[in-house]
């Protein structure tokens, strides 16, 4: 099998500081993991996005330009694997940026953000799985907002500032690796690919 031609292929952003040595993250990590029993006997590999994940915003952008390369690497090369988008914190802002959606809502609009997918690119990629998503605090969570509405997941750990109104349990935005938050991502994830 080509290195590239799996059947499902998950690109994953990680948060400020939180690549592993795989690059995904512990969030993203948790997901791959979660996602391999998920898919049954269906093969699954994953791509870390490459990007400077760091308290400069900035460098979001950076995440979402990457991740468009790679969506359409994939879309040429192996047109038959169904993609698979994650993302945590400021990955699933990467993300946000993909689906044409302001990753802090209209707070600064556009502002350091990439632009989104094209609306073809975009139907290409099958679920998208966000984890302590900014997006959500204002209001504009990918489960129902862009290109991705309806196959994409928002995990919000109860209490998480990050993603919750008058959140106040920063505990609960360094949690999402843990269950049952990678289990349920993966369990929307193979009821779409």
């Amino acid at each position: 099998m080509d290195f590239l031609s799996w059947p499902v292929r998950l690109a994953v952003a990680a948060a400020v500081l939180m690549a592993t040595i795989a690059g995904g993250g512990a969030v993203g990590d948790a997901l791959f993991g979660a996602l391999r029993p998920a898919l049954g006997s269906r093969s699954v590999d994953a791509y870390a996005v490459n990007y400077p994940a760091s308290y400069n915003f900035l460098t979001t952008a950076d995440g979402a330009n990457d991740a468009r390369d790679h969506i359409a690497s994939m879309v040429a090369q192996c047109p038959a694997t169904r993609l698979v988008l994650g993302g945590f914190s400021q990955g699933a802002a990467a993300m946000s940026m993909l689906a044409g959606v302001p990753p802090v809502g209209q707070r600064i609009g556009s502002f350091g953000s990439a632009p989104p997918l094209d609306p073809g690119m975009a139907g290409k990629v099958a679920a998208v799985a966000v984890f302590g998503n900014p997006g959500n605090r204002f209001n504009t969570p990918l489960s129902s907002t862009g290109l991705f509405a309806g196959r994409a997941i928002d995990i919000c750990s109860p209490g998480d500032p990050v993603c919750v109104v008058g959140g106040r349990d920063r505990g609960a935005h360094s949690d999402y690796e843990s269950p049952p938050y990678p289990g349920q991502a993966a369990g929307f994830i193979a009821g779409l690919v």
